[in-house]
This record gives C-alpha cells, structure tokens and sequence, in this order.
C-alpha cells in the first residue's frame, strides 16, 4: 500500500509499484524540476556489455511503446522545457526542467522513456555511430581521455574501471535483447525514485504524477555488486600526439557512509578544490605559472572512493610541478592548519554547498541520489554541524590514511619527449 514520510526539508510518498516520489517544494519560481533516478550504472555490466547503462540512456530517447523520437524530443521542447539524462558509474538519470504548468506532461513523458522503450532497432543501430562518434571526441581530449585511462589503474579488472562509454568492440555487438535482459536484471521499482522540486505543494506532486507512476509495473530484481580489489601501486607514460603533457596522480579514498567522508571532502576542497585559493591553484599556477588547469577531486562510491588530482603543462615543466604538488601533500600531512587556516576552509566549503543548493535541478538530482544511497537527506544543517566539528588534527588524519605510496600515476606525454615506454 502507499505510505508518507516527512521531514522539514521533503516529503516522500511511496506508489503501491514500489516507486518513491520526494517532493521539495521551492517557492519564488515558476519552474519545476523533476525526473527518475535508477539505482543502476556502469559497474553493474558485465565484461561483455560495457556501456550498456549509457547507450540505454541514448536509446531511452529513441522510441516507446506509443512515441516516436520526433515526439519525444519535441514534447517538452514546444514548451520551453528540457529532457535530459545522465549515466554514472552508479546511477542513470532521465529528467525534466519545465514550468510548472506543465508539470503532467513531463511525469508522463520521463515515465514512458523510463519504463517502455522499445529500442527501436534502426534507432538502435543509428545510435551505434553516434556513440562511437562521443568516444573518439573524448579521446581526442587528453584531459577527459587520462581520466578514463586513469580509473583503469585505480580500479583494475573491476567495473568501476572501466569506460562508462563502453568500447570500440562492445558498442557494435549490442542488440535489442541484451537491452531487455539489461533492464529485467537491473531495474528495480524501489531502487529508483522520483524526485520532484517545484513551486506546488506535496499533495498536488502526488496528485498529478500518480496517474502515470502508478502505469509503471512493479519490477524487482536482486543486484550483485562486489568490491574492488586490493589496490596494485602503478606508474605509467603514455606518449600521444599532443603539444602539452598531462598528469594524474590518485588513491584509493572512503566510500560514500564511511566517517570520514566529510573530512575527506573539506581535505580536497583545500587541496585542490574549485576556489581559486586552493593550495595547488596558488603554487602551481599563480606562483610559478606553470598549469592553466590543476584541480583535485573526491568521487566516494557505496563500497570504495577516489581521490585524484590532475594538472597540465609544457613537458618541460612536468616534473617541477609535480614536485610542487608533493611538497603540498607532504605540507598538508604533516602542518596542521592554524586557527584561523581552519576557519576559513570551514566557512568555504559552507558557502559552496549553500550555493550549489540554490540551483534547484542539482537540489532534485541530489535528494533522489541522496535517498538512494543513505536513505534520507542530509539537511544543510547537518552537514553544517559535522563541518563545525572537525579539527586540525582530523584533517591531517584523513590526509596521512589517503596520501601514501600505494597511489597511482599516469603521465601523456607528447610524443618527441617519450621516454619510450608505452606509445597510444
């Protein structure tokens, strides 16, 4: 039967198929923001169908049982809205942005796409290309293409390592039926959740979505992740022909419930966070001029995580930057942040999350992710609180548990100043 849950910052509504509608209503727009989000992604294929999750994503578009592509690209387009999706290593993501006035349309449409594509076959193999096609414009990227290289290192033989895209011997081989086995062995209709964030009140959420939630067929299926292995240290050139050299350099960091995620999260933001203070930023590039782009980056997962950091430069400034970003790692390890040091990532990383709250299409993503993974939604608050607590000596222990030897490191280099070792 159907049951509500409330909280004082959403309200969830459970449809008798299992499906969870959370409800945040905004006031102060016209827009409403709302969509599906699977509890699927990359890491649950197999060896042999890499990239099912993403092209699913693309043919989700394709055709349904009763719409074509034109009217499912055109619906919501005549009206000013947006249909978009996303895959991640786990999670798929179909969603809306529209004004609110046609709030009916977009539940309609998202759960036709969601649960009744057809896979249209010459759609199907059309698709085929235009993937192929999105892989080789990363590849011609060096600094989306090392990051993929760099998740296989970080990750060997496990689904986390590999290309969310797929490859260019999977994506030709996929026929209907692997998409319908992907669905039935994937989809689950209480791993999922519709999340909804608009000007309207819960009532009127339930009320208008229900008639077409309630169409979607109650599914279950028994899911089978398993962890990654221990991670194998490894360095590694690869020469390309390219003009600059890129670097990337990681380690295997919390999963997404583990205690120190927060830490680990202000840790980054430091590091080698968005603001154009952070420690690596400075030194690398406003001190010594020697990267247009240096970043570092944090992705927990439900069992593991990642830390990285990534720069560019002329080849010839490689390894000076690479020494620069060490003796950070080693500063941030072994001093621990004054006072006031302390104070001002604190009040940072807080000023971050309040802004990235007020975009309300990342506030629907993030409530539906946020139920999916820990069951309930971290009010800002809460998160707040946890930020308030931390220590310098709590910082300086997540940095000396992540930052050891056992990391992994690769290098593009263009080709004329290849040691030789590996060559694309």
């Amino acid at each position: 039967m159907k049951s509500e849950a409330s909280h004082s910052e959403y309200q969830i509504h459970e449809f008798p198929n299992g499906i969870r509608l959370i409800h945040k209503q905004v006031f102060g727009t016209k827009i409403v923001h709302c969509g599906y989000i699977l509890d699927v992604g990359s890491r649950d294929e197999d060896s042999d169908h890499q990239g099912i999750a993403h092209f699913w994503e693309h043919l989700a578009f394709k055709g349904t049982q009763k719409r074509k592509a034109f009217h499912i690209l055109n619906r919501l387009e005549i009206l000013g809205g947006e249909l978009n999706a996303y895959t991640t290593k786990e999670k798929i993501a179909f969603h809306a942005s529209i004004l609110a006035d046609h709030y009916t349309k977009a539940v309609d449409l998202l759960t036709d796409i969601t649960f009744f594509s057809t896979f249209p076959r010459k759609e199907l193999e059309r698709e085929k290309g235009v993937i192929l096609e999105e892989m080789a414009m990363y590849r011609d990227s060096p600094d989306d293409a090392i990051q993929d290289d760099f998740d296989s290192m970080l990750f060997p033989d496990h689904p986390l390592g590999r290309n969310i895209l797929g490859t260019e011997t999977s994506i030709p081989t996929f026929g209907q039926a692997d998409f319908h086995e992907f669905y039935n062995n994937q989809v689950s209709t209480d791993r999922l959740i519709f999340s909804v964030v608009g000007p309207f009140d819960f009532k009127t959420a339930i009320r208008k979505a229900a008639p077409f939630i309630e169409m979607a067929p109650k599914v279950e299926s028994q899911r089978s992740r398993f962890a990654p292995p221990e991670l194998i240290p490894k360095i590694e050139e690869i020469s390309k022909p390219i003009t600059q050299a890129h670097l990337m350099m990681g380690w295997r960091a919390f999963p997404l419930l583990d205690s120190n995620r927060i830490p680990m999260f202000v840790l980054n933001n430091i590091l080698g966070g968005p603001a154009l203070n952070s420690r690596l930023n400075m030194i690398i590039r406003e001190k010594n001029g020697l990267a247009y782009s240096v970043e570092s980056n944090y992705s927990p997962f439900l069992d593991s995580g990642a830390f990285f950091i990534y720069l560019g430069t002329e080849y010839k400034n490689l390894n000076k930057a690479s020494g620069l970003v060490w003796k950070e790692l080693q500063k941030i390890k072994t001093t621990p942040l004054t006072g006031m040091q302390l104070h001002n990532a604190k009040e940072q990383i807080k000023g971050q999350l309040a802004m990235a709250e007020e975009g309300n299409l990342s506030l629907m993503l993030m409530l539906g992710k946020s139920i999916l993974d820990q069951g309930r939604v971290e009010s800002l608050g809460e998160i707040f609180g946890a930020i308030d607590l931390l220590k310098s000596h709590d910082l300086m222990e997540v940095a000396q548990h992540i930052l050891t030897d056992q990391f992994c490191q690769l290098s593009f280099v263009p080709e004329s100043k290849s040691s030789g070792k590996i060559k694309a």
